[in-house]
């Protein structure tokens, strides 16, 4: 009885809040009813506020119960190489208002948490022509990105690979605000801008 009545006032708290929640199962049916993916698992969850254009389905690959938060951004710039340019393995969580940008290759492995507010990008804006307004010199040759199983990226952190390969490794911890350029290798907790790692992770002792 207790139990009933707490849920029961849980949903006078907010009743509206049922609306954006039924937005979202039916949009997360219909795109995965109709929208053209390399690869997708089951049960997506994906917020209708979200902006992932039917144009570059094609080329992305989703798993099993993958979560993506409201005002979310998955993009592919139109130099896209290859036929494959983002993997997210099974459940992952992006949460709002992440930005995922690839032009190369971008794979998130399974259990990898976003915080808000988080920035993935194999690529970046060119700008070393002077004579010419940035938005007309198109992008970087970039690299690809890796984030390996379990890890966690911090609130506002920004994941950027301007050329070759940007792994982390199993189980880092990206602190809040860090700017990653480099990789890092698994169990490390990386912080500032640039980042790098300020502590190892102890898997055995758990410390």
């Amino acid at each position: 009885m207790a139990e009933s009545s707490r849920s029961h006032r849980v949903w006078l708290e907010d009743p509206l809040d049922l609306f954006p929640r039924g937005m979202t199962k039916l949009y997360s049916v219909w795109v995965s009813a109709s929208y053209p993916f390399a690869s997708l698992g089951r049960n997506l969850s994906i917020h209708y506020t979200s902006s992932l254009r039917r144009s570059i389905a094609t080329r992305i690959k989703l798993g099993n119960s993958v979560l993506v938060g409201k005002n979310t951004w998955f993009n592919i710039v139109y130099e896209a190489t290859g036929d494959l340019n983002i993997v997210i393995d099974d459940h992952c969580c992006i949460s709002a208002r992440s930005v995922i940008s690839a032009k190369n290759y971008i794979h998130l492995e399974r259990d990898v948490v976003l915080a808000p507010s988080v920035l993935i990008m194999d690529h970046n804006h060119a700008f070393e022509d002077p004579g010419q307004a940035i938005s007309n010199q198109g992008t970087t040759e970039g690299g690809r990105i890796r984030i390996g199983r379990g890890s966690y990226i911090g609130h506002g952190a920004a994941i950027i690979c301007n050329r070759g390969e940007l792994e982390l490794g199993e189980h880092c911890v990206v602190e809040p605000n860090a700017v990653v350029t480099r990789s890092v290798p698994s169990y490390s907790v990386v912080s500032g801008n640039p980042a790098r790692a300020v502590r190892q992770l102890d898997p055995v002792n758990q410390a």
